[in-house]
């Protein structure tokens, strides 16, 4: 059963810190808990029922007197991390801000027990160059925006796919054509390898070298007509034909 308020964290946060030696007291200038050893800088820790935004302000606001500060939540049900996120998620935005993180697990018959998930030690982030790379890659490689922002569980309209639809969308158009007459009409250098892995099933090899639609592919056109009238407007072609 979930704590009923935050105060529930003071004592076995209070124990585990006064297990590593240090003198804890509660309430100090605002900080729900402050824990000094010897001539040491305090740490200051900021209890809350659960993983939130306001502890996260709270434990920011508290860097200004030591950097030493952890926020310290109860432990989810079954030890996931909250809000749907990873653990390492957790520990990964927690350490940008410089912040430690707490969690207390209660049990019925025995005492809570305390974890650190991560000491507020700085952490400096590395740019993936690479990664950076592929998306302003797949952002010039779009030839418009067609999915909505925020949009999850559907089908996006990638670069790849979109590219895919183009060489279906020429097939419809002229019959069944070619890697180098593809190549051709849309200077995809990469069109053979996307005719050859046919990751959507919309295209089958009539013989050697040429390559015809599917009813998965003619299905998509009409799909994603949308998409496709973005072709014909660009080619001079004539309108969309519907699917016979």
């Amino acid at each position: 059963m979930p704590i009923q308020t935050e105060t529930e964290l003071y004592a076995p946060i209070k124990q585990y810190f006064e297990q590593q030696g240090y003198t804890v007291r509660a309430e100090i200038k605002h900080c729900d808990l402050v824990a000094i050893r010897g001539d040491e800088p305090p740490i200051v820790v900021e209890l809350k029922k659960s993983f939130n935004i306001p502890l996260l302000v709270q434990g920011i606001d508290r860097l200004r007197l030591t950097e030493q500060v952890y926020v310290a939540f109860e432990l989810p049900n079954k030890g996931r991390a909250p809000h749907r996120l990873q653990w390492e998620d957790v520990r990964r935005l927690c350490r940008m801000l410089g912040l430690g993180v707490l969690t207390v697990q209660f049990y019925k018959r025995k005492k809570p027990a305390v974890d650190l998930v991560c000491e507020p030690s700085p952490y400096m982030l590395r740019h993936n160059k690479r990664a950076a790379l592929r998306v302003v890659t797949e952002f010039h490689e779009r030839s418009g925006d067609y999915n909505v922002g925020g949009s999850s569980k559907q089908k996006l309209m990638t670069a790849y796919r979109e590219k895919s639809l183009h060489c279906a969308y020429l097939m419809r158009e002229h019959g069944p054509l070619s890697p180098r007459q593809l190549r051709d009409f849309t200077s995809n250098k990469a069109v053979s390898s996307l005719l050859q892995k046919n990751y959507y099933r919309w295209f089958i090899r009539q013989s050697r070298g040429i390559y015809h639609i599917t009813p998965a592919g003619e299905k998509a056109l009409n799909e994603y007509a949308h998409v496709v009238a973005a072709y014909s407007a660009a080619t001079g072609d004539s309108a969309i034909r519907p699917t016979l």
